[in-house]
């Protein structure tokens, strides 16, 4: 992806390749380009992204009177205190305010003066040093020398001299005046619609995302109390509360389908010894897994604990058989040794075969590769380990304990107060048999109609399964997020944008009571750090919207989207919006799925119009919301066009005149202010009431190497035309991408 000033490429590798070995190979690719890439480019910086990278928690920061020195307050106090805990990787801050010291000079002051901006950027630069002036020997003692003409207030700037008219000192506050401020035009951060920023803590690798955030919440509550009153922290993600509630949700299944085996299989064998012999089966079989994650370095997680609830049914298979022979043999009479040996002799076979058929599933599923492989490989081994030492379990420790435990005969004293409880059920089970044997008799009978109509069956089953059960990759589940993108038309300003997020965020508050926290951006972020990554415009507005618990309402996160949808639809000021249940993106493992269908072509035109259609045919589809084109409208935007003759009569050139010009509306970076260890920009530039329409443009004065002054109108022309702000590509090819979110529909109906 391409747009001003900057360009993002994003590399996939195979999964189970090293990450860090291939980022090598980048940085020295990289290493043999840097020649080809433009002048004044910095070095490209490589991200490294993994699932390990994804930031546990996100927190938002509110403040009031604090707000200007928010960014300082929350590096010193809040993300310091952070990275010291142990596991935590990065602390991240995006859209604290942050403080800049402008000169905004005045034009006609500096004509007055024959002054320039880059006469006083020089100026500025040149009075804002600490040099090392070396070491000197006096006496028996050695001295550093160092030269400190630093400012110790950012006030002082404006009595330094930038130039000499008429024999008299020509100082800063005579041609521009000087704020101490925040930086402006950049991306902001807003909490329930107070101005604020975002802390996101990223783990390290390796690291326990449970234990991390749990610690980042205490500690949290610490900082909390030695912050200003007016400063507010919420949490706005917390990925662990989702593995949390998955894992006590496997947990309690875990522990319902014990006691549901347990149930059963004392309500079918009628006797509490042989279901305690049964159900020891249980833990001795799980437990042998967790050696399997020790040794191959795995975590107790959604899918292992998946692997353990479904293997809880089977473990209990090949005892269930076994058991139930030495039983039979126990009450024909035999000794409980000599029935526990002959009994399970019988039956070897019968089991390690039933066990087979389990391994020959599952097993498997341990070759299976990519993000497949991820999902089912350690359900795979698991389950198969599971079922190895279930079988070899049932055939040496389940007649050890049945010979020790089991006594010869129908009953025992033990069992007596038990058998009479249990005789109701062995009556009716005694009447399930009776039905059985009938149907078995009925079935052996007429042969024909039997394997007729299982085959008739199965060929119905594969029919209704293949007309009728809809696919997708994930179920949708309400995990209490919404995320939405708002954007209001190309050229629209930052401050526009800002006040329509403002009152959105206002009227959705009012009408959803089921909306707890509602944050949003605006803007374009500064830099290529972690802002710059994801899509930002000033005329974008990305919204985190949070809602309470499931069981905390009448609505979920879907009813709730798609009513939002409803609201914004009657908003005529907004160009384009998408609501995503489940956070951004809405797909993947939250929310539910989306659709996306990419178009390649170099010409822009062809391309749109071929979106378009397909946007327009999408939208017709039912089930399918917030259809979108990746490529943004064109924009509108003032192009300088220079006559290289004038230029050249005059002594300069294309680049020379560009420089003058960008230097006086977007401003130049001349050096930095220090305080107490942090370093601040200063910036110069002319004042934003001379910087506001084409007249401004045309009427900058620039000068030739002789001195002479020129207006950019007498050496060029100002006109109004469009571009596009971004270029996407893929492969190295144009892209352009249509999207649409599904609701209430599988992925394979629309597909």
């Amino acid at each position: 992806k391409s747009q001003d000033n900057m360009s993002i490429i994003t590399l996939e590798f195979e999964y189970g390749g090293n990450i860090d070995e291939s980022a090598s190979d980048i940085r020295d690719k990289l290493e043999l380009v840097k020649g080809s890439l433009p002048d004044g480019a910095d070095n490209p910086i490589i991200f490294k992204f993994s699932t390990d990278m994804i930031p546990v928690i996100f927190y938002s920061i509110t403040a009031d009177e604090s707000l200007n020195a928010l960014e300082k307050i929350l590096d010193e106090e809040v993300a310091n205190p952070l990275q010291r805990i142990d596991g935590v990787g990065t602390v991240i801050i995006a859209g604290a305010p942050k403080r800049e010291i402008q000169v905004n000079a005045i034009p006609e002051k500096l004509e007055s003066y024959m002054l320039t901006i880059e006469q006083i950027a020089a100026a500025i630069q040149q009075e804002n040093v600490n040099i090392p002036g070396g070491t000197m020997n006096v006496g028996s003692q050695t001295f550093s020398l160092r030269l400190d003409g630093e400012f110790d207030e950012s006030d002082d700037m404006r009595n330094i001299v930038v130039s000499s008219f008429n024999g008299q000192n020509v100082y800063l506050s005579d041609v521009a005046t000087l704020s101490d401020t925040i930086e402006t035009n950049v991306q902001e951060s807003w909490v329930n619609g107070k101005k604020g920023a975002m802390i996101a803590v990223q783990k390290q690798s390796g690291a326990n995302t449970v234990r991390i955030a749990n610690t980042v919440r205490a500690e949290m509550l610490k900082i909390q109390e030695t912050l200003p009153d007016d400063i507010k922290m919420d949490v706005i993600i917390d990925t662990s509360e989702s593995i949390e509630s998955s894992i006590n949700s496997l947990v309690q299944t875990i522990g319902l389908a014990l006691i549901i085996v347990a149930f059963v299989v004392l309500f079918f064998l009628g006797k509490w010894r042989a279901t305690f012999i049964i159900l020891l089966t249980i833990p001795i079989s799980l437990i042998a897994s967790f050696f399997y994650l020790m040794a191959t370095n795995n975590t107790l997680n959604i899918i292992s604990l998946s692997a353990l609830s479904i293997a809880i049914g089977l473990v209990v298979d090949d005892a269930i058989v076994v058991l139930e022979n030495i039983t039979s043999h126990l009450e024909k009479g035999s000794d409980p040794r000599q029935a526990a040996i002959h009994a399970t002799g019988e039956v070897s076979l019968s089991v390690i075969a039933s066990s087979l058929t389990i391994l020959a599933v599952f097993l498997p599923m341990t070759l299976i590769t990519g993000l497949a492989g991820v999902l089912f490989s350690q359900l795979g081994w698991m389950i198969s380990i599971i079922i190895v030492v279930s079988t070899i379990s049932a055939l040496t420790l389940t007649p050890m304990l049945a010979s020790k435990m089991l006594r010869t005969g129908k009953g025992s004293k033990e069992d007596g107060w038990f058998a009479k409880i249990h005789k109701p059920i062995l009556g009716a089970l005694g009447k399930l048999d009776d039905f059985y044997s009938r149907v078995l008799k009925w079935a052996m009978g007429h042969r024909t109609i039997t394997v007729i109509g299982s085959f008739g069956i199965l060929a119905l089953t594969i029919v209704l399964s293949l007309q009728f059960i809809k696919t997708e990759f994930f179920p949708a589940s309400d995990n209490d997020m919404i995320a939405m993108s708002v954007r209001m038309p190309a050229g629209t300003r930052m401050e526009v944008s800002r006040e329509m997020g403002l009152e959105i965020t206002k009227m959705l508050q009012e009408k959803f009571p089921e909306i707890e926290r509602m944050s949003f951006d605006v803007g374009t972020a500064s830099g290529s750090g972690f802002g710059g990554l994801s899509e930002n415009a000033d005329n974008l507005m990305s919204f985190n919207i949070n809602t309470g618990k499931p069981e905390t309402r009448s609505k979920d996160i879907f009813q709730i989207a798609d009513e939002i949808r409803v609201e914004l639809a009657k908003i005529p000021e907004l160009h384009e919006f998408q609501v995503n249940p489940g956070g951004s993106g809405g797909g993947g493992m939250s929310g539910g799925s989306n659709i996306e269908l990419n178009i390649f072509g170099y010409d822009l035109l062809d391309t749109d119009e071929v979106a378009n259609e397909i946007s327009g045919k999408l939208a017709g589809i039912e089930g399918l919301r917030d259809v979108k084109i990746s490529r943004p409208d064109f924009r509108q935007e003032y192009r300088v066009q220079f006559d290289r003759e004038k230029l050249a009569r005059n002594g300069l050139n294309v680049a020379t005149a560009s420089s003058f010009i960008r230097n006086r509306i977007n401003g130049t970076v001349v050096s930095q202010f220090r305080e107490r260890g942090y370093e601040y920009d200063i910036r110069v530039r002319y004042a934003e009431e001379y910087r506001q329409s084409v007249e401004d443009i045309e009427n900058i004065l620039l000068y030739t190497p002789a001195g002479e002054p020129l207006r950019v109108k007498e050496i060029g022309t100002v006109h109004s035309t469009s571009s596009l702000p971004e270029i996407e590509r893929q492969n190295r090819q144009r892209v352009v991408t249509v999207t649409g979110s599904i609701y209430q529909r599988a992925l394979s109906e629309i597909v």
